[in-house]
C-alpha cells in the first residue's frame, strides 16, 4: 500500500494513586433466614382443590417478608403465571390478607373449593382473575365467590 509512514503510538500514563486491581474476596455475610410452612401446591393454571395443611417447611430470608403478617410457601403447579416469571415447580411466598390492591397476584379461593394463583382485576361487583399466560382466558366472578387468602411477596427457585 503507498503512502505516507505512519508515525508509532506511544501511550501517555499518568502515575498517581489507584486502588488496589485485586478482584474483592467473598465475605461471609449472616443473613437472617425464617421457616415457612410449605402448604402444598398452588395451581398457576386449573384451580386445585384448596390447600389447609403444612406439607413441610422452607428456609426463606427474612429480608422477602413483608410488614409483621404471617406468610406462608407454596408450590406452584402450572403455567398460567409465566409471563410473570412464575414457573411450573418455583416456590412462592404469600403474605396472608382478605384483601388486595387491583393488579396484585393473589392467592384466590374460588367458590370455597378451588385454590389458584393469579392476578387480581377488581370491576365493579366482578373479580378477574386473570393469568400470565395467553394460553388461558380471565375467569370472571361474582365478588362474593372469591376470598382472597394472600397476596404474592417473593419466589424461589431451583434449577
Amino acid at each position: 500500500m503507498g503512502g505516507a509512514p505512519t508515525a508509532g503510538f506511544t501511550p501517555k500514563v499518568i502515575d498517581g494513586d489507584r486502588p488496589d486491581q485485586t478482584p474483592p474476596r467473598a465475605q461471609s455475610v449472616q443473613i437472617q433466614a425464617v421457616e415457612l410452612p410449605v402448604m402444598g401446591k398452588i395451581a398457576a393454571g386449573v384451580p386445585i382443590e384448596a390447600i389447609q395443611h403444612a406439607s413441610h417447611n422452607v428456609a426463606v430470608p427474612g429480608t422477602m417478608l413483608s410488614g409483621n403478617g404471617h406468610h406462608y410457601a407454596l408450590e406452584v403447579k402450572g403455567d398460567s403465571m409465566i409471563d410473570a416469571g412464575i414457573n411450573d415447580g418455583d416456590v412462592v411466598v404469600i403474605r396472608e390478607t382478605s384483601t388486595a390492591d387491583d393488579g396484585d397476584i393473589v392467592v384466590a379461593l374460588v367458590e370455597d373449593q378451588e385454590a389458584t394463583l393469579k392476578r387480581l382485576r377488581k370491576n365493579g361487583a366482578s373479580i378477574g382473575l386473570e393469568a400470565a399466560n395467553p394460553a388461558y382466558e380471565t375467569r370472571i366472578l361474582p365478588a362474593d365467590q372469591v376470598k382472597i387468602q394472600g397476596r404474592l411477596v417473593g419466589l424461589i427457585r431451583s434449577y
